[in-house]
């Protein structure tokens, strides 16, 4: 039967984690199976030859075996793959207008990069839309939220957070068509701003911001694969009222509202300057922070702010490489696990990640609070690893994140014949993939019970069209960048 139209799929591999309470999340079994039904996960455990032939003599042609046609497998019924299965990793918090950008305006920090890369991209597609759409015979949006898609699936990253600020904000149904022809899931953090940005994109009054919401919401609320809550970009770009009237909508439909705090040291030191208190201080006096609100980077905590942070339960999501490339620091993560702040990793955007290599994004965290507190036991492969799969998949209510009967059937392969795998054993799994793989080494991906990647193809989007079209959209841009002066847009240095 063509791959995809099954009712129901099996999967055996060299080992599997689950990463289940169930079964207790270190588990790690040799020589796993999964049988899925539509879009759920059915079945798992260790592989039975019995159970096996009882589920292919009922079943029959209606089961495809995951990898029966890939050229490395064995010759039994149920050819076991020489991988690892494990839930599909889970992204925070990134921006699928990025992608097109990476390697623009780099060595510099975060303000500068902004106005140099991602304003000046943003304002590109908005500006030449209409040109662009042309040539293309579709939206630019389209074409760089698809490559967005294609880079997170590339490393396992079935389920993310897209925080969709700037021009993007008006663009949601074109990130939407891309998630579907993609297949994965995604929350849209849709972006305002009131202040201290591109003038052009300011919601004034602050009730444009809740009625594009509103909006957006009963547009797409029985969409599957979608959830849309609110996402002001940072706190020195939008005022209280504005802030307060959108916590107030994430309260009224309960939702997660996710936003930029204390990135970068500038401007966090410009916000104290300006307003006489950090941003979580200012969250917190108008009553924005509490368990359902989600703060991308909080890089620089004061003893106050990580005081308010644990009393409000405030959710954080690290996000190391870009910390790193941009120069902004790093967050107090021992602090934070000291107070019971929960947090995650992430990749942040590709622009200023230059991938969305989670399983980096998750080394580089692990290696930085290794190094920093001279204590080689801090943060364990077993420990990040849950924070890119079954913590945020917990944080964003997403139905996956791990593997057990009833979760969504979001489940990635990694490859261990590579050198770099070579040798993997059970004892080493979990290590092995946070320090030894590539990132890149995603052989399978299943998402929503569909298979994505079979054998590194993919089956759903055509790559190379959309890697040729995001080639020369990038020189396009590059043309417009060499006439086009970038503007302060961020507006940090401005009065309010």
């Amino acid at each position: 039967m063509v791959s995809g139209q099954t009712k129901y799929k099996l999967l055996r591999t060299k080992y599997l984690l689950p990463l289940s309470d169930r079964l207790g999340r270190k588990t790690r079994i040799g020589d796993g199976f999964i049988f899925i039904k539509g879009e759920y996960i059915k079945e798992v455990g260790e592989y039975n030859e019995q159970r096996i032939d009882d589920l292919l003599n009922k079943y029959g042609s209606e089961i495809e075996i995951i990898g029966s046609h890939s050229h490395n497998i064995g010759t039994d019924k149920v050819p076991q793959i020489n991988g690892v299965a494990l839930p599909g990793f889970v992204k925070g918090h990134g921006h699928d207008h990025e992608s097109p950008i990476i390697g623009i305006a780099k060595d510099v920090p975060l303000t500068t990069w902004l106005d140099s890369a991602v304003n000046l991209y943003t304002g590109f597609l908005h500006s030449e839309e209409n040109s662009l759409t042309k040539h293309f015979g579709r939206s630019p949006y389209l074409i760089t939220y698809l490559k967005a898609r294609i880079d997170d699936l590339q490393h396992g990253i079935t389920t993310a957070l897209v925080h969709h600020c700037n021009f993007n904000k008006y663009h949601v149904d074109e990130l939407i068509e891309a998630n579907q022809m993609a297949g994965t899931k995604i929350m849209i953090a849709v972006g305002s701003q009131d202040r201290h940005y591109d003038s052009r994109i300011l919601d004034k009054p602050a009730t444009v911001a809740v009625e594009r919401l509103d909006e957006l919401y009963e547009k797409y609320k029985d969409t599957p694969n979608i959830k849309i809550i609110p996402g002001p970009d940072q706190f020195f770009s939008n005022g209280p009222e504005l802030l307060k009237a959108l916590k107030e909508w994430a309260r009224e439909h309960n939702t997660l509202i996710h936003i930029h705090s204390s990135e970068e040291p500038a401007t966090t030191k410009w916000f104290l300057e300006e307003y006489g208190m950090t941003p979580i201080e200012y969250g917190h006096s108008i009553d924005f922070l509490d368990e359902k609100t989600f703060v991308g980077h909080q890089v620089h905590c004061t003893e106050n702010d990580l005081q308010i942070l644990a009393q409000t339960k405030t959710k954080i999501v690290h996000n190391p490489l870009a910390n790193t490339i941009l120069g902004s620091g790093m967050p107090p993560l021992q602090e934070f696990k000291k107070r019971g702040i929960e947090f995650i990793i992430s990749t942040d955007g590709s622009g200023s990640a230059d991938n969305q290599n989670i399983i980096n994004a998750a080394r580089v965290a692990t290696q930085f609070q290794k190094a920093t507190h001279q204590d080689a036991t801090l943060m364990t492969a077993q420990d990040v690893l849950e924070r890119i799969t079954t913590l945020p998949a917990q944080i964003l209510g997403f139905n996956t994140g791990s593997i057990k009967p009833g979760k969504l059937a979001d489940i990635i392969v990694v490859d261990l014949r590579v050198p770099n795998l070579t040798p993997t054993r059970v004892d080493n799994v979990v290590e092995n993939l946070i320090w030894a793989a590539n990132g890149n080494e995603i052989q399978y991906v299943i998402a929503n019970g569909h298979l994505i990647i079979n054998d590194y193809q993919f089956v759903k989007l055509n790559v190379q069209d959309i890697l040729r079209q995001i080639q020369e959209l990038s020189e396009i841009f590059l043309e417009y960048k060499s006439r086009t002066k970038a503007e302060k847009a961020t507006g940090v240095r401005e009065k309010a």
